[in-house]
């Protein structure tokens, strides 16, 4: 009963007074329900289906998003949304976001299966991207090169120079030799815009990733009305049980970029001069006969 209990709550939404009166229990029971079990459920499953990757899984990761989404070297995209909250007692302005609404924030690199290799569950609403990704843990590990990722490799039929493996994100990150983000779009060379098309068509695995979550966890779709530590468990727990049904079922699912969940604020941090460098190669290879799409300069007209 308290599975499904929980699994009701979890994947409909359906308010704690409702099911006050499904289940016959008080609304106090209801929350710390809630509570243990989401911790579980994130305790079983983190290891199982969000364990940090390993070099030949970091590998196999940028094989299909090559496959997929015709971008080397790639591990993964990184994006993050608002998570609709009550407003926390004595919080003032912390949680409230550029939206006008109470949030936090769910920062999540994802595969080119759309299934979450890290998340970060619990900055401030207030927060941009960049902050977030800055504080975390994962932001910390990336910057100190403490990653299994694989050593540079040459892009598809080219002989030099070795890559780096990159993650791809929007304007909100900052650039770096393992990351990837859009040119701005002032004075943009076909050369550029082609690089864009080519990022964003990789980086919107993670859009999809936050469709599939919402969609399938509809408690996601209206403000969380749990404590704040309760409500960080229960997206965690989606979480793990999203990657968990995703390799249970397969990954032949139809692209959805249809989700409730916030982008998250927009801020301009330039980068390194190194991760520019990596970032003119790509454009350069993919302007390229060895690295071109037959359809890109047909897809950048539209």
């Amino acid at each position: 009963e308290t599975f499904l209990f929980i699994y009701r709550y979890l994947a409909t939404g359906q308010s704690l007074a409702s099911l006050h009166y499904s289940f016959l229990i008080g609304k106090s029971t209801a929350s710390l329900i809630i509570r243990e079990t989401c911790v579980a459920l994130w305790d079983v499953l983190e290891s199982a289906v969000m364990s940090q990757p390993t070099t030949a899984e970091w590998m196999d990761i940028a094989d299909v998003f090559m496959q997929t989404c015709h971008f080397p070297n790639c591990v993964g995209a990184i994006d993050g949304k608002h998570i609709r909250v009550l407003k926390p007692i004595r919080s003032g302005s912390r949680f409230y976001n550029y939206k006008k609404y109470f949030s936090v924030v769910l920062l999540a690199v994802s595969d080119a299966n759309y299934c979450f290799r890290y998340i970060d569950v619990g900055a401030y609403g207030s927060s941009s991207d960049s902050a977030v990704f800055g504080h975390s843990l994962f932001g910390r590990l990336l910057s100190s090169n403490s990653f299994e990722l694989p050593a540079p490799q040459i892009l598809p039929g080219t002989t030099y120079p070795a890559m780096p493996y990159v993650f791809v994100a929007d304007e909100a990150f900052a650039l770096g030799g393992n990351m990837m983000r859009p040119f701005s779009s002032r004075g943009l060379t076909t050369e550029r815009r082609v690089f864009n098309y080519r990022l964003t068509r990789a980086r919107r695995v993670v859009e999809c990733a936050f469709g599939i979550l919402a969609n399938k966890w509809r408690f996601l779709h209206s403000p969380i009305p749990l404590k704040i530590d309760t409500a960080i468990k229960a997206v965690k727990a989606a979480c793990a049980l999203h990657n968990f049904v995703r390799q249970r079922d397969g990954f032949n699912f139809e692209d959805t970029l249809s989700h409730t969940l916030g982008p998250t604020q927009l801020t301009v941090d330039r980068g390194t001069a190194h991760g520019a460098h990596v970032r003119d190669h790509f454009a350069r290879y993919f302007m390229s006969p060895e690295g071109e799409l037959p359809w890109q300069m047909a897809a950048i007209e539209m």
